[in-house]
């Protein structure tokens, strides 16, 4: 069954649900009260269990291999199974749940509301690696330490990134603990060590690997789309007065180390196809990519267009019903390097991804105000702080504040769909 605008189902929250309609079908671990984790559906505000879908013998051949696969609370052997499975999965899905579909009785049991599951991780994270793509956000940034040359010259060359902490990615939800380390405070020529005075957010695309490959061989950029499962919303908290201090000569350590938050449900690249363009055309001027980076087919459809939204909602907020205050909205067509771009390099020496394998696009910024994907960006480092109607003001993220990130891909003609809120909020350093 093809994606059209007009497909409904009946389940009856889909139709027209922001996130999560029939087009969407994004997959996630969640579990009941006092339960098992298991695989999951996202549809409407509902979660379709598909192992109790499994047991009732509604899935056959390969889509029943996807779903075998899914077992044991987390999506890494579904993710090694690659595109084929992951599309038979999804066309016995559209099956299975649009109106009209004879088993909906059957299904009925299987189908939770949302509001009483708990989501986590969906796989389990062996490396974690966070690139700088978002190329407005490398130059707001590099203007504030280099006002006359904000890009460093391997920018335009070399898809940057670095390796990150897998084992503190949490999923939506969880508290972000201030974190402490050292800093150097303006003037003096000695660290101090403490809280976090400088916590700030940044709106990251996060990318599932789906199929990896063997240690010693590189994945070309022209397969690279075959090897990506998903996409999910990732918050990469980072504490910019333990990172100034610390970050050179070896990049990003503690200040990134301490969480970063990722939304729950894995929108796979079948259900953003209709959003795939052309990767936006270079400046001129600007170095063509070297060969290995360089493929006719991704340039021409390895773009995304989804929209970025940062909220902040603060303690003081929600005393006094205020809603959330929009910090962001951004497009992830700020991406300089393509997600098959990505992969290829991070490959190319070799490197061996594995399924359940993240990374991060970096901040995805536009080049306005208002477009700014962190508070470094939007108050300059701290010189013109947000106002927000509560009376308050904000250079960076104080104890209380909660920071949520939606994201949202349209076009005419299509369905939109969305990707779930990636939520997280401060509390206070131990």
């Amino acid at each position: 069954m093809n994606q059209t605008a007009i497909a409904r189902s009946w389940v009856d929250t889909a139709n027209g649900h922001s996130d999560f309609p029939l087009q969407n079908l994004p997959l996630g671990i969640f579990s009941r009260a006092g339960g098992e984790r298991r695989c999951g559906v996202a549809i409407g505000d509902a979660i379709l269990d598909l192992e109790a879908v499994l047991a009732a013998g509604l899935f056959e051949g390969e889509a029943r291999v996807a779903v075998e696969a899914t077992r044991g609370g987390a999506l890494n052997a579904f993710f090694a199974l690659g595109r084929g499975a992951r599309v038979a999965l999804r066309e016995r899905l559209l099956e299975l749940l649009a109106e009209g579909s004879e088993h909906q009785a059957a299904l009925q049991a299987a189908l939770y509301p949302a509001s009483a599951c708990a989501l986590h991780l969906p796989a389990r994270i062996g490396d974690y690696t966070d690139f700088y793509v978002g190329i407005e956000h490398a130059k707001n940034v590099g203007k504030l330490f280099r006002p006359d040359n904000p890009l460093l010259p391997n920018y335009k060359y070399v898809p940057i990134g670095y390796h990150g902490r897998a084992s503190t990615i949490r999923p939506s939800g969880t508290d972000v603990r201030r974190p402490k380390g050292q800093t150097l405070p303006a003037g003096q020529s000695e660290p101090s060590f403490g809280p976090c005075a400088r916590l700030d957010y940044e709106l990251e695309l996060g990318i599932w690997i789906g199929q990896g490959n063997e240690l010693g061989q590189s994945i070309a950029v022209g397969d690279a789309a075959e090897h990506i499962a998903g996409f999910c919303l990732l918050n990469d908290w980072s504490a910019r007065d333990i990172q100034a201090w610390e970050y050179q000569p070896l990049g990003p350590f503690l200040s990134k180390s301490f969480i970063s938050t990722v939304s729950p449900w894995v929108v796979t690249a079948e259900a953003l196809a209709p959003f795939r363009c052309a990767q936006p055309a270079r400046p001129d001027g600007d170095p063509q990519p070297l060969s290995y980076l360089l493929d006719t087919r991704d340039q021409a459809a390895g773009a995304f267009d989804i929209e970025l939204e940062v909220l902040l909602l603060t303690e003081r907020m929600r005393e006094q019903n205020l809603p959330a205050h929009r910090l962001t909205l951004s497009n992830t067509l700020s991406m300089y390097w393509t997600v098959a771009q990505m992969v290829a390099h991070h490959s190319v020496n070799g490197c061996q991804l594995q399924s359940g394998d993240l990374f991060g696009s970096g901040t995805l910024s536009g080049a306005e105000p208002g477009q700014f994907g962190s508070l470094l960006e939007i108050t300059e480092g701290g010189k013109h702080p947000v106002e927000l109607a509560s009376g308050e003001v904000r250079k960076f993220l104080e104890d209380g504040d909660e920071i949520i990130l939606r994201a949202r891909a349209r076009r005419d003609g299509v369905a939109s769909i969305g990707f779930g809120e990636c939520r997280g909020k401060v509390v206070a350093a131990h």
